[in-house]
């Protein structure tokens, strides 16, 4: 029965090692396994190592018992007996550890557990959140895009009115010019008339 024991401490030990150190895959692996024997085949698997552990705990206390009673009934107590005696103390003291340890263990694998679940969640809600921002982003890029766009339409637009308000001064001004000169010749013209009819008067 003792050896049993040892296997169950042994396994314990080393499913607490995984949990504890954090080497990446096994750990998530530890975890996993973990998982699945609290939700598929562990129930029942716990409930054995629990009835295990009770028959070989009700199976020391039973031979406590026995020894105390021959010891009571001869009135002193055999090496032989004082040493079984002492073995099965030690074998119920080890179960009461053992179940202690196994509290333990249940309460670290289920803080790892809400702390891998919180941290999924951090992540999730951060990717979330990073995505909020990033579209956040998008849309203001595509509002100051399209904001630059009509801004540049319309000053494209004013450029093309100034241009052709400057070409149509430009033919108003060299029209103005051609006028300005056809008046001059005629002034000089009517300048000239009027000396020659001075003269003749």
């Amino acid at each position: 029965m003792i050896q049993l024991l040892f296997l169950v401490v042994f396994v314990e030990g080393a499913v607490a090692l995984l949990l504890m150190i954090e080497l990446g895959p096994l750990r998530k692996l530890t975890m996993n396994a973990l998982d699945q024997v609290k939700t598929g085949k562990g129930p029942a698997m716990v409930k054995t190592l629990a009835c295990t552990m009770a028959v070989i705990m009700a199976s020391s206390i039973t031979s406590i018992l026995k020894i105390q009673n021959r010891a009571t009934k001869i009135g002193t107590m055999t090496p032989m007996d004082q040493i079984l005696l002492k073995t099965h103390l030690l074998e119920a003291a080890l179960m009461g550890g053992f179940r202690a340890n196994m509290d333990s263990l249940k309460r670290q694998a289920k803080s790892f557990q809400e702390e891998y679940m919180q941290s999924k969640e951090q992540k999730v809600d951060k990717s979330s959140e990073d995505v909020k921002l990033l579209k956040n982003e998008i849309s203001e890029l595509k509002q100051k895009l399209q904001k630059l766009t009509l801004e540049s339409q319309a000053k494209d637009k004013m450029a093309r009115d100034a241009e052709a308000t400057a070409k149509s001064s430009q033919k108003q001004a060299e029209d103005l010019l051609l006028e300005y000169d056809r008046l001059l010749e005629d002034n000089q013209n009517l300048q000239t008339q009027l000396a020659i009819y001075d003269q003749r008067f």
